[in-house]
C-alpha cells in the first residue's frame, strides 16, 4: 500500500481523503498489473483467435481470412522504421524457404507514396504486402510501434508474438514454424 503520511496537525477528514486516494491508486495499479500487458513475452492475445481484418489499399483487398488453413506470419511495419528495414531480408528469405506459409506484411504508413517507394527501393516483392491507411488492422492487435509480428496458426489462433526485428531464418524460428 502507498504511504498516507500527513503532517501531524492534519485533520481527520484530510487523513481519510489521503487514505482513500492511496487505496484507489493501489487498486488501479493492481488492476493494471492483473489485466496483462500486450507488449510482454506472453501477451494476452496468445492462444486467442486472431482479430479479423480486411484492408482496401486502392490496388487490392487483403483479408486475413483468405489465408485460413495456412500458417501466417503477420508483420506490422512502417517505412519510417529502420528496424523494419533490418528484418525485411530475412522475412523475404523465410517466404522463399517456406512457401507453405504466408508472410503478410502490413504497413500502417500515413503516406501511400512513401509506402510504394519503400517497397520499390528495397525490392520487397515476394511478400504479400498491404497498406492500411486506416490503421484498423494494427490497432486491432494493439500494435503501434513497429515492427511487431504475430504467428497465426492454420486455425486462425495467435501462437506467438515477436516485438522488434527478428532473424526469421534462424533455426529456432524455422523449426517452430515447421512444427505448426
Amino acid at each position: 500500500m502507498l504511504s498516507t503520511r500527513l503532517p501531524a496537525g492534519a485533520t481527520c477528514a484530510a487523513r481519510r481523503i489521503a487514505k482513500t486516494a492511496s487505496c484507489a491508486l493501489s487498486l488501479a495499479l493492481l488492476f493494471a498489473a492483473a489485466s496483462g500487458c500486450n507488449r510482454g513475452d506472453h501477451p494476452i492475445q496468445v492462444g486467442e483467435a486472431a482479430p479479423a481484418f480486411t484492408i482496401h489499399d486502392g490496388s487490392q483487398n487483403v483479408s486475413l481470412s483468405q489465408y485460413r488453413g495456412k500458417t501466417v506470419v503477420l508483420n506490422f511495419w512502417a517505412s519510417w522504421c529502420p528496424p523494419c528495414l533490418e528484418e525485411f531480408p530475412s522475412l523475404m528469405q523465410l517466404q522463399r524457404q517456406m512457401p507453405g506459409i504466408v508472410v503478410l506484411a502490413v504497413s500502417f504508413d500515413q503516406d501511400a507514396d512513401a509506402y510504394r517507394q519503400y517497397l520499390a527501393d528495397n525490392h520487397i516483392d515476394n511478400l504479400v504486402t498491404a497498406l492500411d491507411l486506416s490503421q484498423k488492422s494494427n490497432l486491432a492487435y494493439g500494435t503501434t510501434r513497429p515492427p511487431e509480428t504475430y504467428i497465426i496458426d492454420a486455425h486462425g489462433v495467435i501462437r506467438r508474438k515477436f516485438i522488434g526485428p527478428q532473424d526469421w531464418t534462424s533455426p529456432e524460428i524455422v523449426n517452430y514454424l515447421q512444427r505448426l
